[in-house]
């Protein structure tokens, strides 16, 4: 008979590769500005929420599972996650890790870059304290921006309000407001 010892290091490891349930870690991508404005743009999203988060910020993990609740009651209807972890790239796992626990089966990503460069491309007054939330319309234009932490309620209604203002099955495209009007914000 063969005698397996189990190390405290191989159990941290299974449980970070989702070896212990069986399910694998959501994947983290890098992403630097462009790559999440990509995201955004993809066509087929009536709205798109891009989250900013990360595994050592308490607000941003209280309110994770409002916005995956938001994700499965209005997907159907044109709404696009993106979650981005401002985690350090060392921290990966336990972001990854992270996101698997709370049920997160699709990719995300993971801040690559200069802090500046990346605060800069998304809000102009965004001073880079997290949480921090961005919706965008079905064209990729913000109309949104959230700093701090939000309830249900407050994600859905920011929401809603940009669904109303976006046709269905509008596809998304590049490009800067078209209007010339600035997104509202939440300080």
């Amino acid at each position: 008979m063969t005698r397996f010892r189990i190390t405290p290091v191989a159990l941290a490891l299974a449980c970070l590769t989702g070896a212990a349930t069986g399910a694998p870690l959501p994947a983290l991508l890098p992403g630097k500005p462009a790559d999440i404005q990509a995201a955004v743009r993809q066509p087929g999203a009536r709205v798109v929420l891009v989250n900013v988060w990360a595994t050592w910020c308490l607000p941003c993990r209280e309110e994770m599972p409002a916005l995956l609740k938001l994700r499965r009651a209005y997907a159907d209807r044109g709404l696009r996650l993106v979650l981005v972890s401002g985690d350090f790239s060392n921290e990966a796992g336990q972001a990854a890790a992270f996101l698997h626990d709370l049920g997160v089966d699709f990719p995300t990503y993971i801040k690559a870059g200069g802090d500046m460069e990346f605060i800069d491309a998304f809000d102009p007054k965004w001073s880079g304290a997290l949480p921090a939330t961005f919706i965008y319309d079905s064209a990729g234009r913000l109309q949104h921006s959230m700093f701090g932490p939000a309830t249900y309620e407050q994600f859905e209604e920011q929401i809603r309000t940009v669904m109303r203002s976006s046709p269905a099955g509008h596809p998304s495209s590049a490009g800067p407001q078209a209007d010339g009007g600035r997104p509202t914000t939440d300080d």
